[in-house]
């Protein structure tokens, strides 16, 4: 299996784009001006504890104030609130916390104006990023992640990623791990640690307390509110969390984009350099690896899939719907209890791709089409977990309901990803949808007309000029590669009185067969 990772960079943002296959299965883009991402750790002042809540307004720079709940805190909170005046104040210079003398754990069900005041200083980290009109949601239990491993300050537990499957190789990275761990500190073991040898291991860890002496630096004297440290770019998050040995190709158009990460390839997987590609045609990035016609036809509120099935995705504030159809899908299934598995397991595979492309969260209802048999019910399920096993937001999929309804819970840290699919019509007031969009429409329609008894005759394609003149122009033209798959030659006839989106397959005697 290819994965390849294609980087464009504009003036303002740089847009990510993760292909499995030369499919698009996740889009990210990195604003300039987003002082909020989620790992950033500030020192920020609190604004006023709330004890209706359990929760704190804290002031982190954003317009909005962030909020932190009592279970957020942290059960090691008096030992930071201890270190942050000491380091603060200048009279701890000593950062590694091997002679620091941690306090006692807060009380896990305690209310918290016993624990912190308003206008206090403390390290809080971004978990969730402002979405619409909240602010950003905050936690002042720290983790600061590498390639392998989570340091957790003022902890001494180590922990091993559940997807590790084997119990032999957690208790082996478990050894190697508290062999190597300094005092003061917890660790979390991640997945891609699974068959490393302890001097990758050590290394990710002296990466890791690096950053956190230069982010202590900061504290002495820092005024609050203020960033004290910065998670990586997304190029380099997204490296260091999905990057593996399957990885073929990273394609980047931006010179100082791609040396930057080309020195971080080099640092985490040095055999893997020459894959990483400075892009320089003239054509753009993302419509030479046909990113741009996904991006098209994979957002907006219906998503297709093939032989006429298709998704409608509808959503609010805290609620996705989904809703599968068949269309006027035809197969040789032999009854309707196959085709609505056979559509099933088809929309499964395209809604996991479709929740991690438009990063959707919340709560997602997914209205499957009806099955009797409980063994397909069962079937859709487990295919619908295996699909979803990439995915690297938690989630939480719970069984088919007696409506043929699937609930998902899915982790939402970002705002969703939306881009708009429709552009104004040529042709008067409104929106149409994207010509690219109507190619594969009038595409999927051909495929499905060849197939029935309608398209053993002479077929005639009655179409707006503009789109007339896009499907017959060029070498290879569109309608040239329909002769040279279906074997069949399709006239295309230009009609005026069309609107620019209007097409009709006509038979010979000029009757509308489609």
């Amino acid at each position: 299996m290819n994965r390849e990772l294609i980087v464009r960079s504009s003036s303002d943002a740089v847009d990510f784009a993760l292909l499995k296959d030369g499919k698009l299965t996740e889009l990210h883009k990195e604003d300039d001006n987003n002082d909020f991402s989620v790992g950033d750790i500030f020192i920020a002042k609190v604004r006023k504890p709330v004890t209706g809540l359990n929760a704190a307004f804290v002031n982190v720079g954003y317009e909005k104030d962030a909020f932190l709940h009592y279970h957020d805190l942290g059960p090691q909170l008096s030992s930071m609130l201890k270190f942050i005046k000491q380091v603060s104040t200048g009279r701890l210079r000593d950062y590694s916390l091997k002679n620091f003398q941690t306090e006692k754990d807060i009380d896990k069900h305690g209310v918290i104006t016993d624990v912190i005041k308003a206008n206090q200083s403390l390290l809080v980290q971004i978990v969730k990023e402002p979405i619409s009109t909240k602010g950003p949601r905050i936690s002042s239990e720290l983790s600061i992640a590498g390639r392998y491993l989570v340091m957790v300050p003022f902890s001494d537990r180590v922990s091993v990623s559940q997807k590790i499957g084997s119990n032999e190789e957690k208790d082996r990275l478990k050894r190697l791990v508290k062999s190597i761990k300094p005092k003061g500190f917890g660790v979390i073991i991640r997945t891609v640690a699974e068959g490393k040898k302890v001097a990758e291991l050590d290394k990710d860890l002296e990466n890791l307390l690096n950053k956190w002496s230069a982010m202590c630096k900061k504290l002495y004297k820092a005024q609050a509110p203020s960033k004290v440290l910065v998670e990586l770019n997304r190029a380099s998050s997204i490296l260091r969390d999905v990057f593996n040995d399957s990885y073929t190709g990273i394609h980047v158009d931006n010179e100082a984009l791609y040396n930057q990460i080309k020195d971080y390839v080099l640092e985490i997987a040095p055999a893997k350099e020459s894959i990483v590609k400075l892009y320089s045609s003239s054509l753009p990035i993302f419509e030479k690896f046909g990113i741009e016609r996904q991006i098209k036809t994979s957002f907006g509120r219906t998503a297709t899939m093939s032989r006429g099935a298709y998704l409608i995705i509808e959503h609010t504030e805290a609620l996705h719907v989904i809703d599968v159809n068949s269309g006027n899908r035809s197969n040789k299934a032999k009854n309707q209890e196959d085709t609505a598995l056979e559509v099933n397991l088809l929309a499964a595979s395209e809604i996991a791709r479709q929740l991690r492309l438009r990063d959707m969260g919340g709560i997602i209802v997914v209205d499957f089409i009806d099955m009797v048999k409980a063994p397909h019910r069962r079937k859709l399920f487990d295919h619908l977990r295996d699909e979803m096993k990439d995915d690297r937001a938690k989630h939480k999929i719970l069984p088919p309901s007696k409506f043929g309804l699937i609930q998902i819970t899915r982790q939402r840290v970002r705002p969703e990803m939306n881009i708009k699919t429709t552009e104004e019509n040529p042709n008067g007031a409104g929106q149409v949808e994207a010509p690219i969009v109507l190619i594969d429409k009038i595409n999927a329609d051909l495929e499905k007309l060849l197939k029935g008894p309608k398209g053993k005759g002479k077929i005639t394609l009655n179409i707006h000029p503009f789109i007339a003149a896009y499907i017959t122009k060029g070498f290879p033209s569109i309608r040239s590669k329909w002769f040279l798959e279906h074997k069949k030659s399709i006239k295309v006839q230009p009609r005026d009185a069309y609107t620019y989106l209007e097409y009709r397959f006509k038979d010979k005697d000029g009757k509308t067969i489609y």
